[in-house]
């Protein structure tokens, strides 16, 4: 293959790939060669990527459980679908507790166990989990998104432990804050609420425990899913790669 172009023939599926990180990688993943099947709840929003990119779109929802539209025969795999509801836990509604699992563990667990036997069969495949500083930390009144990223960790480590022999890795990726435009709205309207400018509204709530006080972009988040799908990465697995501005460092 050549350096420049280094997943030409293989094939990879992101979910949530219309917009925000997912979006990031299916571009990032197409720029380098692969063809890029994306699936995403807005079956519209998915076309409008998959069309850019030269891939295929999957209207699905992810908390139907139902993932035999979606292709099997990936090399790459690229969990990234996730949604949240913060509210104390004693007004957490279960059904939706229950919907942010269903997102965020189980689609990913059946994902994962239909693309193995292919992985397994090539000797080789990449599973990059998109989690979040929240899971490595909790905060207060996102029990279930945090419970949901939590228990996606142990997923990504049972599989890096059991796909090593055949030449399939599994990782997360554990970004902060990102600049997606679910993040902008929050800020805005964080900003109008406490009477202060939106750059204070990052520096001072969203970032109060990170470092660095930048939303990051979701480019970088797919610079570093595509660093774990490239050809240096093969000893790493089982790992969890925090881009939190040094959130999880104190």
């Amino acid at each position: 293959m050549s350096s420049g172009v280094p997943h030409t023939g293989r094939v990879a599926l992101v979910t949530g790939g219309a917009r925000g990180i997912g979006l990031a990688c299916a571009r990032a993943l197409a720029g380098s060669g692969a063809e890029v099947h994306v699936a995403d709840l807005d079956g519209d929003e998915a076309k409008a990527v998959a069309d850019e990119i030269g891939g295929v779109a999957h209207e699905v929802d992810l908390a139907d459980g139902l993932v035999d539209g979606l292709p099997a025969n990936i090399d790459i795999l690229v969990n990234n679908a996730g949604l949240q509801h913060v509210a104390p836990i004693h007004e957490f509604p279960p059904q939706l507790f229950a919907r942010l699992q269903q997102v965020m563990v189980t689609a990913p667990f059946l994902l994962i166990r239909r693309s193995l036997p292919h992985m397994y069969s090539r000797g080789w495949g990449r599973i990059v989990n998109i989690s979040s500083a929240h899971g490595l930390r909790a905060s207060a009144f996102k029990s279930g998104y945090v419970a949901a990223k939590h228990a996606l960790e142990g997923l990504s480590k049972v599989a890096a432990l059991e796909g090593a022999p055949h030449g399939v890795t599994s990782n997360c990726v554990n970004p902060g804050y990102v600049r997606t435009r679910l993040v902008e709205d929050q800020v805005a309207a964080q900003a109008q609420a406490h009477g202060i400018s939106t750059d204070e509204v990052v520096e001072r709530i969203l970032l109060d425990r990170s470092a660095v006080k930048r939303l990051i972009d979701p480019d970088d988040v797919a610079d570093v899913v595509l660093w774990l799908c490239g050809p240096h990465s093969g000893h790493v697995t089982g790992t969890s790669i925090a881009m939190d501005g040094g959130w999880t460092a104190s």
